[in-house]
């Protein structure tokens, strides 16, 4: 199931979303956000159309099914070509499965063979549980079908002059075990730890990470300042991801983390996370290190201040609730109670992808945003009926 970031989670809104229309019986799931998915919503109600969901994702099947676009060669390409923002999505009929990403290429998706089948997935990791061999990703603006025939390629749009690969899938999203965008994700993260370490250095006695997408970074700050790495949190792997919780989640975060007391009793401690959203997450586990005799706190993040919200496919909530959006790196410390803080700078992220900002989306840290956004489009916009 894709957590929501458009619509409620109700079980109208559970993917795949299977329906059946002219062409036959097809099945849905779409990882990404699409920008318009409103007025396409509003202009198919105008005309009589029913939706059975509050996900934006119900927007590809309006457009495939549109007289219009069957009427053309590619009635898939030319449904594509009608939306705007993210999406790598899967399509399985009868008899083929159809995988596409969006122009931009935001979201990630791989494809693998299987003896004579084959496999898609937005992370390599899933691959290797199968011993498939990973063969490629999908392209921005390609469509891929897969069918008795083997494997066959075509263009909705042409490639772009800039990509907008989601950066944060690099910081936070993706197993460690994974390639994404043809980076290894651990490698990426423990080259963040080492830039870290080099624009915001700690005279302390020992790193320890949030558990577990801090883990990589840790390892490359401990490595590249020469301090011991501890163990300082034990996690609780029967609770999930809490940045994407409702309402208040400190409860959640004491029960996910446990502090190790005779790590951090009397020592200056620093500690690796990977990102500051609410900062309600941040401040609960390092209170939890206070209470456990932490003598010094030193919170190192491997992404920059996260000041804007994302469109895109990722659960920021509007900048209003965004610890860093209207505060300075200072106040955002004395909010959390640490000694210090240190953020990897945007350029020191893009040296640990190896890229540039022409080829990744860092929307959520620098406001600039590679695709336009309908007014009021939030996760609650395919809920309002006005």
């Amino acid at each position: 199931m894709r957590y929501s970031t458009t619509g409620t989670q109700r079980i109208q809104n559970i993917q795949p979303l299977v329906i059946e229309y002219s062409q036959g019986i097809v099945a849905v799931a779409h990882n990404g956000n699409l920008t318009n998915a409103r007025t396409i919503r509003s202009d198919y109600e105008a005309r009589g159309s029913i939706f059975q969901t509050s996900t934006d994702s119900e927007a590809f099947i309006h457009l495939m099914a549109d007289p219009r676009n069957l009427a053309t060669p590619d009635p898939l390409g030319a449904a594509l070509r009608e939306v705007r923002g993210s999406f790598a999505i899967l399509l399985m009929t009868q008899d083929r499965l159809v995988a596409a990403r969006d122009r931009l290429g935001f979201r990630p998706l791989s494809i693998a063979k299987l003896g004579t089948g084959w496999m898609v997935a937005s992370e390599t990791c899933a691959f290797d549980l199968f011993e498939a061999e990973h063969v490629r990703d999908v392209d921005p603006g390609e469509i891929v079908e897969f069918s008795a025939e083997g494997l066959v390629s075509r263009r909705f749009a042409p490639p772009p002059k800039k990509l907008a690969q989601c950066v944060f899938e690099h910081i936070y999203f993706a197993r460690p075990d994974s390639r994404i965008f043809g980076r290894s994700v651990h490698k990426v993260r423990y080259r963040l730890g080492e830039i870290l370490a080099k624009e915001h250095p700690a005279d302390a006695d020992i790193v320890v990470a949030i558990p577990d997408s801090g883990n990589s970074a840790a390892m490359g700050f401990a490595q590249a300042s020469g301090l011991r790495l501890d163990r300082g949190f034990i996690r609780n792997y029967y609770v999930g991801r809490t940045f994407i919780m409702p309402g208040d989640r400190s409860n959640t975060v004491e029960v996910k983390l446990n502090a190790v007391r005779e790590v951090v009793q009397g020592k200056r401690v620093v500690v690796v996370d990977d990102s500051i959203v609410r900062g309600t997450t941040s401040r609960a586990r390092l209170n939890s290190l206070r209470k456990a005799g932490a003598k010094e706190l030193h919170l190192r993040i491997s992404a920059p201040p996260i000041r804007h919200g994302c469109y895109f496919g990722i659960d920021f909530p509007d900048s209003s609730k965004l610890v860093a959006a209207n505060r300075t790196v200072e106040q955002v410390r004395d909010y959390l109670g640490v000694d210090s803080l240190g953020y990897v700078s945007v350029d020191g992220l893009m040296d640990a992808v190896s890229g540039t900002r022409n080829e990744f989306c860092t929307a959520c840290f620098t406001g600039d945003y590679p695709e336009k956004v309908e007014e009021d489009m939030d996760k609650q916009a395919m809920e309002r009926r006005n």
